[in-house]
């Protein structure tokens, strides 16, 4: 017993001191567009966030494809049946738009058939808004074009 309690000490401090765990790195709470893929998870379930041109991004999903979303005009991706509201709504989603809706869509665009009662936290819908921004062709894309 006396050898076990040094042992544990040391396991502690090495622990509290980052050691042994990269430096804290693999610890580092996710931030950003980071943690916007994370949260997205629970709009995955509904909308892919793929490439339409990839097989991933054919895949028909219950609401829109949301690749290159931000600065999208609302109802403007092909191939999906909008709600008459939506269609109606004449949105672009810009940040500012994008944040009012992901906190309350039926208060932004009463009628969309979107039953999600939305994310009220700031922080996440500025981080699931910072990883909409990433799914756009990469510059190497397009300059392809």
């Amino acid at each position: 017993m006396s050898i076990v309690r040094p042992f544990a000490c040391f396991v502690f401090l090495l622990t509290a001191s980052g050691c042994g765990d990269g430096g804290g790195k693999a610890n580092a709470p996710l931030t950003g567009a980071a943690l916007g893929q994370q949260l997205f998870t629970q709009c995955g379930i509904c909308h892919s966030p793929a490439d339409p041109a990839t097989a991933a991004g054919q895949i028909r999903l219950t609401g829109p494809n949301l690749w290159n979303v931000v600065g999208r005009p609302s109802a403007s991706f092909d191939g999906y049946a909008y709600s008459p509201a939506m269609r109606k709504a004449g949105l672009v989603w810009d940040e500012q738009t994008l944040d009012r809706f992901l906190d309350t869509p039926q208060m932004v665009v009463p009628g969309t058939r979107m039953s999600f009662a939305g994310v009220h936290d700031a922080g996440e819908r500025q981080a699931i808004i910072d990883y909409l921004k990433t799914l756009k062709p990469s510059s190497t894309d397009q300059s392809q074009d």
